[in-house]
């Protein structure tokens, strides 16, 4: 949020386009600002010993986050006290996703979909994967496969998979895959993925975690005995 906090403080505007993108992702939110501090009630605590320098810096950040606050049908609340978790990374992610687009720079996110809508992931998405942007790129993560979508959004080379296994870890791109294969532009990346045939598909047993506080577990049996 801190990356965020800074572009608020500079009225200029990309500032403006922040606030702007934050209050488009979330329709219901009126206005989202950083407040002066006589706006804000705060009750202050004497020290008896002097905070070091980290403390000091904690404390400031503290501050400037108490100073963000979300307007809905005209009522100011603390962004950070009322707002959803979804709300929040978007604020977070606002000041990453509009620096980047404006100053063409590549940005790197780590499970982009968590917390998110799908369909606001999506529009994220294709924000960077559109013929208006010319400089930005944005590497991301997911485990929504709604985004493995080659007819509308990405091109094959665009989507890559992460397999693991006892061995290793292994990654690839979905244009590794052809035609012969069954994988077309046209084909239904999902359904393919959903079967096994892409591979990058987790194969969890918590089966036997019931079953062991069952007590039905065959391998538990044989370790007790």
């Amino acid at each position: 949020m801190q990356k965020t906090i800074e572009l608020m403080k500079n009225k200029d505007q990309l500032q403006e386009k922040v606030v702007q993108f934050i209050k488009n992702a979330d329709l219901y939110m009126d206005n989202f600002e950083f407040v002066d501090m006589n706006q804000i009630k705060i009750n202050v605590h004497s020290e008896n010993n002097v905070p070091d320098e980290n403390v000091l810096n904690v404390k400031e950040q503290i501050m400037d986050q108490k100073r963000l606050v979300s307007t809905y049908k005209g009522v100011k609340v603390p962004s950070m006290l009322f707002d959803s978790t979804g709300t929040k990374k978007i604020a977070a992610l606002a000041s990453y996703i509009i620096e980047g687009l404006k100053k063409g720079r590549i940005l790197i996110i780590d499970e982009l979909d968590s917390s998110i809508h799908f369909k606001l992931t999506r529009a994220i998405v294709a924000l960077f994967n559109n013929e208006l942007n010319t400089n930005a790129q944005m590497i991301f993560t997911v485990h929504d496969i709604n985004l493995m979508d080659c007819k509308r959004l990405f091109r094959k080379e665009q989507i890559w998979f992460v397999h693991k296994d006892s061995e290793s870890v292994y990654v690839y791109s979905l244009a590794d895959f052809t035609a012969q294969q069954g994988i077309r532009d046209t084909t239904d990346i999902i359904e393919k993925y959903r079967k096994g045939i892409l591979g990058a598909l987790p194969d969890p047993e918590l089966i036997n975690s019931l079953l062991d506080l069952k007590g039905n577990n065959p391998e538990s049996s044989k370790l007790a005995s």
